[in-house]
């Protein structure tokens, strides 16, 4: 889709606006024009001659048929006060269109923003997966930004052509032969400024590429700052992005440059009309020149008006194409068409009766071939722990996305109480789950905020008694504002036993009647693993639990332990089972329990 066609779809959503727009910027065009025309004949009737109407159209002539046959100062101080009417009503239309344009261009803004913002809140977290983040950032503020201002250049550019239309009509009234002159010398104007616009829109191009480059770079550089520092890459950081600055500033220097040069050429060829349309009119009208100087002159006044619109409009179009890469991006981004989408389902979710079936469960990542999940069957009873072992990339993390619909099975089906779970509305089926992995995300804000970001009306007394139980309280209490303490980007300011029991706090708050813990302890000292160990016994306690596990010893007393090996449920049983069976879960047991001489179940 071509950027204007972006522009008009949007726009059609408030046809109202738009015919007001248009409406205003006639009218105004309008009491403009008969403004114009009429100063002649008051000036010289000021000056002591005759007050005539010949250097308007007919259709007016008539119209101020009356003013015409008034005594000689009566006339003259009608006109008058015709002509300021027509400038009061032109700038009272003038204020109104720009208050009606100025409303629509906010209105066209806001929607893409918010098209912008539901497109990220709809979209597959595939689709993240292969975006970078910086890029989206980009997107969102300057590309639209631009887009912004190319929307209020599109409604600037249509007042710009009316006015230009009425002007050009109101010419033609007064002599088409002198109009069919300067319509020539303005064209070959607009053809000269044809190839600004086009270097326009090239160095419009670059000046983008240049934005998303260095909003990609900074916001890498700023979230691995601890990769930085702890290489010494700090000077090397500074040069690559040293650079992209310098090519972004020249890639704007070219843009304005390139910009700057419109409007002198447009006022060296609007003199030039103007002289032109003088030699034209002495050669034209010669035998009567004096008889028809008030002709001419109105028109020359007119012609001289309309200039400056026809050198706003040229300035207009290569402001535009410099926006249109902008345009054309926002578009890419607004498009639904490329992008994964989940299908929804429509049946709420109300509870769990018997349990979760994984019935020949298939898996591969979009584009690619491997499958990480191959026929897995499983079965999870309502109120037991499920435990999934194995070694890396077996595909233990893919089952607990698959459960929420973070993604859905290339193959096979999760069944919920013998209902597939793509059947259910997504929102209503994830508010009832609640999820607990190694990489906890905190946002930058209070304790107390994040613990209740899942549960918005929770009481004071719900979130203290929350981190109570996920042994977090004492640690809170302990900081410098309670709960009230700002924990920084991600949670930096706490450790990370600290994050995980925040999470769990939050878990517990929600109360969600299907579990899922993605290797909540992986990365965990002993003593931090001790508490937020005890603290998921205490989020697991009467729930359906799937947990993935990399340290056995935290799944030891799930009711049942699945083995996984690329892709394949190989073993499954209890904790006793397994080790007595001698496969490979007894022999992972046996690698990382290695150091103790009577491992536990033997």
């Amino acid at each position: 889709m071509s950027p204007n066609k972006l522009l008009l779809q949007f726009a059609l959503r408030y046809p109202k606006w738009i015919v007001a727009t248009v409406v205003l910027g006639f009218s105004g065009a309008l009491f403009n024009g008969v403004s114009t025309m009429l100063i002649v004949p008051v000036v010289l009737g000021f000056l002591g001659q005759d007050v005539t109407l010949k250097g308007i159209p007919p259709i007016l002539q008539k119209a101020f048929s009356s003013v015409d046959g008034q005594a000689g100062d009566r006339q003259l101080l009608i006109m008058m006060g015709i002509v300021l009417l027509a400038i009061l009503l032109k700038n009272i239309t003038s204020y109104i269109s720009m208050l009606s344009s100025s409303h629509l261009s906010r209105s066209l803004v806001n929607e893409i923003r918010k098209d912008g913002l539901k497109l990220l809140l709809d979209v597959d977290l595939d689709f993240y997966a292969k975006t970078k983040i910086g890029d989206l950032i980009n997107r969102l503020g300057g590309e639209v930004g631009s887009t912004a201002a190319a929307i209020r250049i599109a409604i600037q550019m249509i007042t710009v052509v009316i006015t230009v239309l009425v002007f050009v009509v109101l010419l033609l009234a007064i002599s088409w032969q002198l109009t069919l002159a300067s319509t020539v010398m303005l064209l070959l104007v607009s053809i000269a400024n044809g190839y600004f616009v086009k270097r326009a829109k090239k160095f419009g191009q670059k000046l983008s590429d240049q934005s998303r480059d260095y909003s990609v770079a900074i916001l890498e550089m700023l979230s691995g700052m601890r990769l930085v520092k702890a290489t010494g890459n700090e000077p090397q950081e500074y040069r690559k992005l040293e650079a992209l600055i310098d090519a972004r500033e020249q890639a704007d220097f070219q843009s304005q440059a390139n910009a700057a040069l419109i409007g002198p050429i447009n006022e060296m060829a609007g003199i030039l009309t103007v002289l032109t349309i003088v030699v034209l009119g002495r050669v034209f009208f010669a035998s009567e020149l004096e008889s028809l100087s008030t002709v001419l002159l109105t028109y020359l006044l007119v012609l001289f008006r309309l200039l400056p619109f026809v050198g706003q409009l040229n300035g207009a179009r290569g402001a535009f194409a410099n926006m249109a890469p902008s345009v054309a991006v926002v578009n890419e981004f607004l498009r639904r068409d490329n992008k994964p989408f989940m299908s929804q389902g429509n049946r709420p979710y109300v509870g769990l009766e018997n349990g979760i079936q994984f019935q020949n469960l298939s898996f591969s990542y979009p584009g690619h071939d491997r499958q990480v999940l191959d026929g897995v069957n499983l079965s999870l009873p309502k109120g037991t722990t499920l435990a999934l072992v194995g070694s890396s990339g077996a595909g233990k993390s893919t089952m607990a996305d698959l459960l929420p619909r973070f993604y859905d099975p290339t193959e096979g089906q999760i069944l919920i109480d013998d209902r597939d779970v793509r059947d259910f509305d997504p929102p209503s089926l994830r508010r009832a789950m609640g999820i607990v992995s190694q990489d906890t995300f905190l946002f930058n804000d209070s304790v107390r905020n994040n613990i209740a970001y899942a549960c918005n009306r929770a009481t004071d007394d719900q979130i203290v008694e929350a981190a109570k139980r996920a042994n977090a309280y004492e640690f809170i209490v302990n900081l410098p504002h309670g709960f009230e303490t700002m924990i920084g980007d991600r949670g930096v300011m706490l450790s990370g036993g600290q994050r995980q029991r925040l999470a769990i706090a939050r878990a517990l708050l929600r109360d969600p009647e299907i579990l899922i813990l993605d290797e909540a302890t992986s990365a965990l000292d002993s003593v931090s693993e001790r508490l937020v160990q005890q603290a998921i016994d205490e989020l697991s306690r009467d729930r359906t639990t799937l947990v993935i596990a990399h340290r056995l010893s935290t799944v030891q007393n799930a009711h049942q332990i699945a083995v996984l090996d690329q892709g394949h449920v190989v073993e499954i049983g209890t904790h006793i089972e397994l080790l007595n069976k001698g496969g490979l879960y007894a022999q992972l047991y046996s690698m990382q329990f290695s150091h103790q001489e009577h491992p536990v179940g033997l």
